[in-house]
């Protein structure tokens, strides 16, 4: 797919303050005019590849640092939002929509927000429109939802905290350890004074803190991977609760519920990092080639906690393999998801039925391949499996999930997974879609919904798989 124009002048204009330059010496040391820099930075006119590669030279940066991130997902939303019906007269093109998502964010993000609440506020109505008089906060974003935004849009990696993991982790020496859950109790015991017990009538508690008592009672019928997971856990509560009050606080958000459920959130990501520490996770992933099993075995861990931090590696200057990564359950609903490649997922609705994650609740312990190329004409490899969580035992409830995860077919040969497949014929990809409602493909025999921006044509003398037609813009 071409690279079109690139309007970065935000991006240009944080690198410019962060060295604390002038525009005319910034645009000395790059070798431009200043009134070429200062219209770059208002968007008004695009990085030219000279451009490109004298920033690379003189501030040692990764030009594909500058030309992806944040834009590309909110970009995404922002288009998926306009596809609603409401907005059919505008006829905005991609490169308006790549504008406003560049050089106006904030005016982006609340369009998206506006957007999310009139969807809730228009499904609430039609299903309780016997009770309009006591809904007035249905439009509002839920406090989940809101976090959930957060992450994304901080492209899922949070610097200050995956360093102060990283450095924990190296200070305890977990890096090549076979010891971890050893490790952690004892730091629990000697830096905090909190002591693990294992605690057998725990049910389906993973982690129970008495903060009286300092005891941390761990459920013994976990799995080790969940055990660790759950120590580190504990040990952001108590080794970076400052920190991660911070961060919190900082996202400014509306209502007290997502402030702590983003603090949930900030305290996985800790335990995460503490126990995938950056810089080793990162070359060791690599060195295998991004083989989730033999990555799992290594830092054991789960598959969704590989998954999950490979999708972390956004740190400036040692970027990992752009990836995207979702936890899917059985009626098709997105519970988890990130990308940092093009492929973004629906914010609304259901994952498209071709893709091969739904295939993952048919294939026990083994992961699935897919070549797969959405309308855009991105292809990407596509891998999915299916896992399940619980504390054990025949009683006890089972949850199941599919993971769905992979890369842009440009970066497939650094995954193992890739070795055997035919990546450069046409026939070996897959057609799929984003979701159903934005999808624009015409032919599509698995489609559930008609598109909302295009029209339908009925014949009553002729049935083909779908009772309608598309009509082609």
């Amino acid at each position: 797919m071409a690279i079109g124009k690139l309007y970065i002048g935000r991006k240009i204009r944080e690198l410019r303050d962060a060295h604390k330059s002038t525009q005319s010496k910034f645009a000395e040391r790059i070798g431009i005019s200043t009134s070429y820099l200062n219209q770059i930075e208002n968007n008004q006119r695009p990085v030219s590849a000279s451009v490109l590669v004298a920033l690379a030279e003189k501030f040692e940066i990764n030009i594909s640092e500058l030309s992806s991130g944040e834009g590309d997902r909110l970009l995404s939303a922002l288009s998926e939002a306009l596809n609603d019906p409401i907005f059919d007269n505008l006829n905005m093109t991609a490169q308006e929509l790549k504008l406003v998502s560049q050089s106006a964010p904030n005016m982006a993000h609340a369009l998206i927000r506006a957007h999310q609440g009139f969807r809730r506020n228009s499904e609430q109505l039609a299903s309780l429109s016997d009770s309009l008089g006591r809904s007035a906060s249905l439009a509002e974003t839920t406090p989940f939802e809101e976090v959930r935004d957060f992450f994304h849009f901080v492209d899922n990696y949070i610097h200050a905290l995956d360093i102060e993991a990283e450095k924990l982790s190296q200070e305890l020496q977990l890096e090549n350890s076979d010891h971890r859950y050893t490790q952690l109790c004892q730091y629990l015991e000697q830096k905090h004074h909190i002591h693990v017990v294992s605690d057998k009538d725990s049910g389906e508690i993973l982690r129970q803190f008495d903060p009286l008592t300092s005891t941390l009672r761990m459920n013994p019928y976990a799995a080790p991977s969940t055990r660790d997971f759950q120590l580190g856990l504990q040990i952001a509560q108590v080794h970076a609760s400052e920190l991660i009050e911070n961060i919190a606080k900082n996202a400014n958000f509306r209502t007290q519920e997502a402030f702590e459920i983003c603090k949930i959130g900030l305290q996985n990501y800790f335990a995460g990092a503490l126990l995938l520490p950056y810089t080793f996770f990162h070359s060791t992933a690599a060195e295998l080639r991004h083989d989730l099993e033999l990555l799992s075995v290594r830092f054991g861990a789960s598959l969704e906690q590989v998954c999950h931090r490979l999708s972390t590696l956004q740190r400036p200057g040692l970027k990992g393999v752009p990836v995207f990564f979702a936890r899917v359950d059985r009626a098709g609903n997105i519970t988890k998801r990130h990308s940092a490649a093009r492929l973004q997922f629906a914010r609304f609705g259901s994952a498209c039925p071709l893709w091969n994650v739904h295939e993952a609740f048919e294939t026990h312990d083994r992961i699935i391949r897919q070549l797969a190329e959405t309308p855009d004409g991105a292809r990407y490899l596509c891998l999915a499996t299916q896992i399940s969580k619980g504390t054990g035992g025949f009683s006890r409830p089972q949850q199941r999930y599919a993971l769905a995860f992979g890369c842009e077919i440009s970066y497939a040969h650094t995954f193992i997974y890739s070795d055997d497949l035919d990546l450069s014929a046409r026939a070996s990809f897959t057609p799929i879609g984003v979701s159903c409602r934005i999808c624009e493909r015409t032919q599509c025999p698995q489609r559930a919904v008609p598109p909302l921006m295009q029209k339908i044509h009925v014949d009553h003398n002729s049935r083909a798989t779908l009772p309608y037609m598309i009509e082609k813009s």
